[in-house]
C-alpha cells in the first residue's frame, strides 16, 4: 500500500480487475457458503457474550486464542504467516478489523440477519467512492440500484415500530463502507499474501483494538448497563466458563470462515464474489430461527430482497 495510489487502486477494482490472475468462480462461491453457513452460526451466539461480558475483552481474548491456534498450527500445516507487503496487510487488517468493531457491537442488539443487512452496502459504498471521491461517472441504472439499495436498508434495518430507527440500526451501514474497501483491498493489495497471514493480521486488528478498549475502559470507567446493554461500555471483568466457551467457539469458528472469505477473494473478482456473499442473509435469519425462534417481518425481508437485488445490480453492471 502507498499511501494515496493504493487508496485509488482500490476504488479501481470496481472496474478493474488484479492482471493476470484467472478466476475460479465455483470454487469462490464454495468457499462463500462455508463462510455464510459457519459466520450465521457463531455469531447468532455473541448475545450470549454480550450478556456478561464487553465488546473489548472479547476482542481481546478471542484474538489471543485464534493467535495460539495459529502458531500451534502453523508448522504442522505449513502456513505461511509472515506478510510480504506488511503495510497492505496492516492496512487490509484495519479495514477489516474496524468494520468487524461496529459488526459485533451491534450483535447485542439487533439479529444477526439484519446487522448483516448493513454490511451489504458495501457494494453502494464502493459505487459512491467511485464516482464522489475518484470521479468515475455513474449512469442512470447504478443510481436507480444505489436508490433501491439505500431505501433496503432503512426497511432492513428498522425492527419494528415499537423499536424505531437508532444509533444500533443505522451503526451496521458505517461497517459496510469500512468492509467495501477491505474487501477490494484484499484482491488489489494483498495479492500475493497467503490466505493465513491476512486471516492473523485481522484477528491482530481487532486484538490491538480490544486490548486499547480493555486499558481505555480502565482508567476512563463509566456506568454500564445490566446485560447486552453494557456490552460495548462493559470494561474487564472476570470471564465464566460460559464467555470462554462461546468465545472459543467464535475463534475457532471465525478463524476458519474468515479464511474461506480471504481464499474467495483471492480465486476471484471482488465483483463475482460480492454476488455470492449475499447467501449469508438468508443463511443468518435461518440460523436465528432454528437457534432462537427468531422470524422476520415481512418489511425487513422486504428490505434485505432490494438490498440483494441492488448490489447484485451494481455488480454485474460493473462487469
Amino acid at each position: 500500500m502507498k499511501g494515496q495510489s493504493a487508496m485509488v487502486q482500490a476504488s479501481r477494482a470496481a472496474t478493474i480487475p488484479a492482471e493476470g490472475l484467472p478466476n475460479r468462480t465455483l470454487a469462490a462461491a464454495a468457499a462463500v457458503l462455508g463462510y455464510a453457513t459457519l459466520i450465521g452460526y457463531t455469531d447468532n451466539y455473541v448475545r450470549v457474550v454480550a450478556a456478561e461480558g464487553g465488546l473489548w475483552q472479547f476482542h481481546l481474548i478471542r484474538s489471543l486464542m485464534a493467535g495460539a491456534v495459529f502458531f500451534l498450527v502453523a508448522p504442522l500445516l505449513g502456513l505461511e504467516l509472515r506478510p510480504k507487503n506488511w503495510r497492505a496487510v496492516a492496512g487490509r487488517s484495519a479495514l477489516h478489523g474496524g468494520a468487524m468493531l461496529i459488526y459485533f457491537g451491534c450483535l447485542a442488539f439487533l439479529p444477526v440477519a439484519q446487522v448483516a443487512a448493513g454490511l451489504f452496502t458495501a457494494p453502494i459504498f464502493v459505487l459512491l467512492i467511485a464516482r464522489f471521491v475518484y470521479g468515475h461517472p455513474l449512469g442512470p441504472a447504478r443510481v436507480a440500484a444505489a436508490a433501491v439499495g439505500f431505501l433496503g436498508v432503512i426497511l432492513a434495518l428498522t425492527p419494528g415500530t415499537d423499536q424505531p430507527l437508532g444509533w444500533a440500526s443505522v451503526a451496521p451501514v458505517a461497517a459496510g463502507a469500512l468492509y467495501a474497501m477491505g474487501n477490494l483491498a484484499t484482491r488489489e493489495w494483498c495479492t500475493g499474501e497467503s490466505a493465513a497471514t491476512m486471516t492473523l493480521g485481522f484477528f491482530v486488528a481487532l486484538g490491538v483494538a480490544g486490548l486499547f478498549g480493555v486499558v481505555f475502559l480502565a482508567l476512563f470507567p463509566f456506568a454500564v448497563p445490566e446485560g447486552t446493554d453494557g456490552f460495548v461500555l462493559r470494561g474487564w471483568v472476570w470471564p465464566s466458563a460460559n464467555f470462554l466457551w462461546w468465545t472459543a467457539v467464535q475463534a475457532l469458528g471465525s478463524m476458519i470462515a474468515v479464511g474461506l472469505m480471504v481464499r474467495a477473494y483471492q480465486l476471484a473478482e471482488a465483483s463475482r464474489v460480492a454476488i455470492f456473499e449475499y447467501v449469508i442473509l438468508p443463511i443468518a435469519a435461518l440460523w436465528g430461527w432454528v437457534l432462537w425462534g427468531e422470524t422476520l417481518g415481512w418489511m425487513a425481508a422486504l428490505g434485505m430482497a432490494m438490498i440483494v437485488a441492488a448490489g447484485s445490480a451494481i455488480v454485474i453492471r460493473r462487469k
